[in-house]
């Protein structure tokens, strides 16, 4: 098979690699689309730990296909399935996975524990072909194409930092901090569940009006308005109910601590990649809840996955470059520049 091997850092090669045999619980997928997701530019150039040897490394874990062969012990799928991958499959065994925290395994990176994540400690969807346990795989309807179904994990992050704040009540105010894809799906998750008015505070016009059409009630550009002033002017001085913070900055976390309400929840999707200083004293004296939410753990893509599927989750708008693989990295470089106005690029084994 064709795949995307990582041989060191920044040297993404798209190689012949063998085709591997499922295990016990395992599929062989054949890999139809595979999006890029912002961890993706950093895996290749600054890898990641608990990583495949470099020279057999391949990234990506936003993929969806067509199962065409079975290892033992498989349940509830068949050859000729369409399906979409979750990255995440726990050990199983530990605290945490047996909870449902299994985005959170404490036995990350043990391959002999049973513990994987796709595309980062093992091999994943930059390929035609990859082969996943069952308890990643999610079945989805005709309606989806595979470009779309892409975006599942996406969606599945969404809500997991939705789930995490205790979900949001018919008629609250809801902060998205950041238009990306995480946040233009939290947006729509945030409709869907009721919400009276949704905010969208980010930095590109583009993105803001996608958001309003989205389902977007308002939108602040926070590089022309004050985002404090405008969220409290926009709720009567209240501030918002929820936040989610998709951005991974620290000016976004430290302004979501100022305008959400007392009693308010703030939920961290973005991944920051400094320590950030907060006001601590505000979140104590408001009895602010502040969780943060790895991934798309409590099983949130099989409760994404339907809505998707019948439309009430947009995904064709996100869906804005696709590549095939020998062109990856000119893929990689159009995501990371956002050339065109990408906002989810899409490689096609």
């Amino acid at each position: 098979m064709k795949a995307a091997v990582l041989y060191g850092k920044n040297d993404l090669r798209v190689v012949k690699k063998k085709v591997l045999r499922p295990g016990m619980q395992e599929v062989l997928v054949k890999v139809e689309a595979c999006a890029i997701c912002g961890s993706d530019p950093k895996i290749v150039a600054h890898g990641w730990q608990n990583q495949p040897p470099y020279g057999e490394y391949i990234p990506g874990h936003e993929y969806a296909g067509t199962v065409v062969a079975l290892g033992d012990g498989v349940v509830g799928f068949d050859v000729g399935d369409r399906i979409a991958v979750e990255s995440h499959k726990g050990c199983g065994v530990c605290m945490n996975c047996i909870r449902g925290f299994y985005t959170v395994c404490m036995n990350y990176g043990n391959l002999a524990a049973g513990h994987r994540h796709y595309g980062f400690t093992t091999n994943g969807g930059f390929a035609e072909y990859a082969v996943n346990h069952i308890n990643t795989l999610h079945k989805i309807p005709e309606t989806l194409n595979f470009e779309e179904a892409t975006l599942i994990t996406t969606a599945g992050t969404s809500m997991y930092g939705i789930t995490r704040i205790g979900g949001v009540e018919p008629g609250e105010t809801v902060v998205v901090a950041g238009p990306g894809p995480v946040g233009l799906m939290a947006t729509q998750l945030a409709k869907q569940m009721g919400a009276a008015h949704v905010i969208v505070t980010g930095t590109r016009d583009e993105r803001l009006k996608l958001a309003r059409e989205l389902g977007a009630d308002a939108t602040i550009n926070v590089k022309e308005e004050e985002v404090i002033q405008r969220v409290f002017e926009m709720t009567g001085g209240i501030g918002a109910d929820v936040v989610l913070e998709c951005v991974g900055t620290a000016t976004a976390l430290e302004d979501a601590v100022e305008y959400t309400r007392k009693n308010g929840r703030i939920a961290l999707l973005g991944m920051h990649g400094q320590p950030v200083s907060i006001n601590a004293s505000r979140i104590m004296l408001s009895n602010i809840t502040l969780a943060g939410s790895r991934a798309e753990g409590d099983r949130s893509v099989s409760k994404v996955a339907p809505l998707m599927g019948d439309g009430r989750l947009k995904c064709r708008p996100l869906v804005t470059h696709t590549f095939p693989l020998n062109q990856i990295n000119e893929a990689v470089k159009t995501f990371v520049k956002r050339i065109g106005g990408a906002i989810k690029v899409v490689v096609k084994p």
